[in-house]
């Protein structure tokens, strides 16, 4: 074993030593040499030095005086306030120095300043007429008294500001700066505005793009631009007076001209977010040691490691402790007595279903009106508890498009979505054509149309008519109605559910005529046929539908098959689906509509059946609204909670006003060919592929009714009650021809 340290004292002898060991002249050279004594000498000396001095200066001159205020002038004070404070400094040790000595070096520089501006003024008499109220000193530092000199003392001014607050320096100087750009682009701005509007006057055919081109001295001649027929006047929205002019004045500083001469708006039409932190750090250590004792009262070690403000909830990142097992062991100690102590047998981790279960219990110890557990975070080994924060913060889209996350996605796709913004803060973007259809579901005023609304700006603002188009159906007729004369519409807003179900059969056929011209250059999808074809790139067509549950009201089995067929092979051919539901009920949101659109969106439900219904899980009926969703991509097992982006009525019309106000060519597809008006007499209805096998059963059978051919052409009643008026037309048609002697072979 290894021998316990001992200390051993020796007393004075003659070895020299003292009683710890040391030698005494060690002891007396640290006396020596100890910085309070040496401070002590050097003010003594500088003492009997200012008292060796002046014996010796007063018979240099009786005007002495009068030279030392000569070359100091006022100066003198600060002289002998540096020399105080330099002797303040040698007495403390330079320890004040050392630890702020940008304070130090600033003051210096401020004093000086101060010097050389006293050198600018000259009394009218007196000892310093002459030398000026500075001194021979300040003029030294002032150099000249003009515009140098000026400069000089702000320079001064500038590095003792750069000593004591660099950051604060550097900061005013930003916002200084950036005041200036913004004046003078506004002045080039309304510059800009004026060219434009006297172009404007001056010809009345020619857009406000053409003109800012023909502004340009020395410009070619561009060719004229093919103008659209113009949209009657009930098409047209009502655009107040001057406001597509106010528009361009405010948004043409910026042109963004694409080849073919669209010009794509700027960011600047849709509206800042604000950068207000809604999650208070003393809140959430509050909230988070609520949560530990709330966990710890019902038997479970927890604790929390993380912290993630978001804009509607907070998430707190728990780690689950241990769950321990103790056994008791009995000894008996030095005087004989039983002592039982407890001893540790086994420690497992808790698990993550005891704190699931306890959402109820921590949304009573946090004074919550309700309380998600994700167990466990996605990528991480903690169980997130989102709590909803007092104040819930608006996510605008434009705080979204300008993140890093949206112009990734939208580097490699034009179908870039801005979804909104996690938990955590973080942006979080999407890729349509990735998904490739998304189905939306929420009860009213969950969010749902503010979603849709969202989506359908993102893509208009970075796609021409020429690289994506609209098919919109609002049976609601108050929602998708705003953007029923942007060019980017193949038809109008469709609104009669009875029309819709023309527009999915156009679309079928629209998707069959796509694969046969892939079929003739040996394309395989959209993107390599627009490779092969660069001259002639074929567009991009989303269908939009902002209520299911009336079109399945309407033709159930119809518009079922012609979802799934869609969904299942119009991807290739650049046909995308938006659908979105109030009422996600098993009638509505059928299972092979489930199974064609795996991304989703749920918003707040009024059920847990809803939830499992849009979701396959709960979760979504403990959502708080007003955008507040939860997303389910199609390469994640769990949805991921979001705060959707909010667009505007304003940002709406803005942009809509900005396609409208542009003349391009007209759209070479067109639905209204296909959807035949109801009332309308003369109007050749497009005869259905089945219409012959209808007629052959018709020939064979001499009696025949809708579920008979339901069954026998394995269609929708909708549909087979449609070919019996087909077949009882033409009978009647023919037993007229005929002349009431029977129907026309």
């Amino acid at each position: 074993m290894p021998k316990p340290r001992t200390r051993t004292t020796q007393s004075r002898g003659s070895s020299g030593e003292t009683r710890r060991g040391k030698p005494w002249w060690l002891t007396v050279f640290r006396f020596f040499a100890s910085p309070v004594l040496w401070r002590f000498l050097l003010v003594a000396a500088m003492a009997y030095g200012v008292y060796w001095v002046i014996p010796r200066v007063y018979p240099w001159g009786q005007d002495a005086a009068y030279r030392v205020l000569h070359a100091l002038g006022f100066g003198l004070v600060i002289a002998v306030i540096v020399l105080g404070a330099v002797a303040w400094l040698i007495w403390r040790g330079f320890s004040p120095f050392l630890r702020h000595w940008n304070w130090w070096l600033g003051s210096l520089s401020f004093f000086a300043a101060i010097w050389g501006l006293l050198a600018f003024f000259y009394p009218g008499s007196g000892v310093l007429a002459q030398a000026s109220l500075g001194g021979y000193a300040g003029q030294w530092l002032l150099h000249s008294p003009d515009v140098l000199g000026a400069l000089r003392i702000a320079a001064l001014t500038l590095v003792g500001f750069l000593f004591v607050t660099p950051r604060g320096t550097v900061r005013a100087f930003w916002v200084v700066g950036k005041g200036l750009a913004v004046a003078l682009r506004g002045i080039w701005s309304s510059l800009s505005g004026l060219r434009l509007h006297r172009a404007e006057v001056k010809g009345p055919g020619i857009g406000p793009v053409a003109a800012a081109e023909a502004e340009q001295p020395g410009a070619p001649a561009a060719p004229p631009v093919p103008v659209a027929e113009v949209k009657p006047a009930e098409q047209q929205a009502e655009v107040p007076a001057g406001q597509v002019e106010r528009l361009w004045r405010r948004f043409a500083s910026k042109p963004m001209l694409t080849p073919s001469g669209w010009q794509l708006p700027p960011l600047d039409i849709l509206e800042k977010g604000s950068d207000k932190v809604l999650g208070y750090q003393a809140d959430n250590n509050k909230r988070a040691r609520a949560i530990e004792e709330a966990l710890a009262s019902y038997g479970v070690e927890a604790k929390v490691v993380e912290i993630n403000v978001g804009p509607a909830v907070t998430q707190f990142g728990v780690e689950p402790g241990w769950d321990r097992k103790y056994r008791e062991v009995k000894e008996r100690d030095e005087d004989g007595n039983v002592v039982v102590r407890q001893e540790e047998v086994s420690r497992t981790r808790v698990k993550v279903e005891r704190i699931a279960s306890l959402a109820n219990d921590l949304a009573l110890a946090l004074a919550a009106p309700t309380v998600r557990i994700e167990a466990p975070v996605p990528g991480k080994s903690v169980v997130g508890i989102e709590v909803p924060n007092t104040t819930t913060g608006v996510v605008t889209l434009r705080s979204v498009v300008e993140t890093a996350a949206f112009q990734k996605v939208r580097a490699r796709s034009k179908l870039a979505l801005a979804l909104g913004k996690a938990a955590g803060g973080e942006a979080v973007a999407a890729d349509l054509s990735k998904m490739p259809h998304l189905l939306i579901a929420g009860a009213t005023g969950s969010g749902k149309t503010v979603c849709l609304n969202s989506t359908i700006a993102s893509i208009l603002l970075h796609n021409t008519p020429e690289d994506v188009q609209f098919i919109m159906v609002d049976p609601k007729r108050v929602e998708l109605v705003a953007f029923n004369t942007i060019p980017h519409l193949v038809a109008p807003v469709v609104v009669d559910t009875e029309k819709a179900v023309d527009v999915l059969r156009w679309l079928l056929q629209e998707m069959d005529r796509r694969y046969i011209q892939f079929a003739r250059v040996t394309a395989r999808n959209i993107e390599d046929f627009n490779k092969k074809h660069p001259a002639e790139p074929m567009q991009y067509l989303v269908l939009v539908i902002d209520e299911l549950a009336d079109l399945m009201m309407t033709a159930y089995d119809e518009v079922e098959r012609s979802l799934c067929r869609l969904a299942q092979l119009a991807r290739a051919t650049g046909i995308h689906l938006v659908v979105a539901t109030q009422r996600p009920s098993v009638d509505v949101v059928t299972g092979l509509i489930k199974a064609n659109f795996p991304t989703r969106v749920s918003f707040a439900v009024t059920s847990q059946v809803d939830s499992r219904t849009i979701l396959d899980m709960v979760g979504a009926e403990k959502l708080l609204g007003k955008g507040d969703m939860l997303y389910m991509p199609t390469d994640a097992a769990k949805p991921r909670r979001l705060q959707g982006c909010f667009v505007s009525d304003q940002e709406i019309e803005r942009l809509v006003y900005f396609w409208n106000s542009q003349k391009g060519p007209e759209a070479p597809m067109r639905v209204q060919e296909f959807i035949v008006e109801p009332g309308r007499g003369g109007e050749v209805v497009p005869e259905d592929p089945l219409l012959g096998a209808a007629r052959r059963l018709a020939q064979e059978h001499r009696h025949i009714s809708a579920s008979f051919l339901q069954r026998r052409l394995r269609i929708g009643y909708t549909r087979a009650a449609r070919l019996m008026d087909l077949l009882e037309k033409e009978r009647r048609e023919g037993w007229e021809e005929s002349g009431g002697g029977g129907p026309a072979a």
